[in-house]
């Protein structure tokens, strides 16, 4: 679910609702020292497209395509992500 913070209907979609399939750009990384640094080095960076492969079936991890190789991160750490 989408949170509107500005009362205008622009809600910030973040990586973890992004749906199987679906080919998504990085607009920001949250977080704040070593957690925002790891989900950084794994390439997930401003601008750079992902495209979601898979979702475990219970939900989490999710599997990424990004850079050319497959990543598997937590919902936890998608979260953190917002996307354009």
């Amino acid at each position: 679910m989408a949170i509107d913070l500005y009362g205008g209907g622009n809600a910030i979609k973040t990586l973890k609702e992004a749906r199987v399939g679906e080919t998504v750009t990085v607009a920001r990384v949250h977080g704040e020292g070593p957690v925002r640094r790891r989900i950084m080095d794994m390439g997930l960076t401003k601008g750079v497209q992902v495209l979601v492969r898979k979702v475990a079936p219970l939900g989490d991890p999710m599997e990424l395509n990004i850079r050319g190789y497959e990543l598997s991160i937590r919902k936890a750490d998608a979260e953190m992500v917002e996307l354009v």
